[in-house]
């Protein structure tokens, strides 16, 4: 049975995510911005409950989610206040994620979000373990700091 090339590939929305998500991931190693060693985290029924710094600032969060250089976040998903930036349309739509998730669900879903779901093409922006083609200089390093995590997750949090 011949195949069609978008079978044997995946299908475009996969290879786009995929796509971005090393685009994105590329630039964050170019940047170097790419954060130090975690700290260790526990994952209960669901959620990372303990905070991994200081209480996250919704308007550095915001930030992240909305930069080229680190979180890359728009790529993939819509938010309600992106500032004119194009809306992804790959993962789920950011609008009252706050409402639907506490902090310790949406921290897990940012430091590693294959937990929650393992066809997840979201990257880890936390997780260093058990990942794949990591270059030698950037293995152990996780995309976001535990601060950005906080950030990112605080700014979360408030978009009921």
């Amino acid at each position: 049975m011949i195949q069609k090339q978008s079978q044997r590939r995946g299908s475009f929305p996969q290879r786009a995510a995929i796509t971005a998500a090393a685009w994105g991931i590329g630039l964050m190693a170019g940047a170097g911005v790419l954060a130090q060693t975690p700290q260790a985290y526990q994952v209960e029924q669901g959620e990372i409950r303990a905070a991994l710094a200081d209480a996250g600032d919704p308007v550095r969060g915001r930030a992240v989610v909305l930069s080229r250089e680190s979180g890359n976040c728009f790529l993939c998903h819509a938010f309600p206040d992106a500032d004119g930036a194009p809306p992804g349309n790959l993962g789920p739509e950011m609008s009252g994620v706050g409402a639907r998730m506490n902090a310790g669900q949406l921290r897990l879903r940012v430091v590693d979000s294959a937990r929650v779901n393992a066809q997840s093409i979201m990257p880890a922006y936390y997780r260093i373990e058990g990942l794949n083609r990591v270059a030698a200089a950037y293995r152990g390093k996780p995309l976001l700091s535990a601060q950005q995590v906080e950030d990112v997750v605080a700014y979360l949090a408030q978009l009921k």
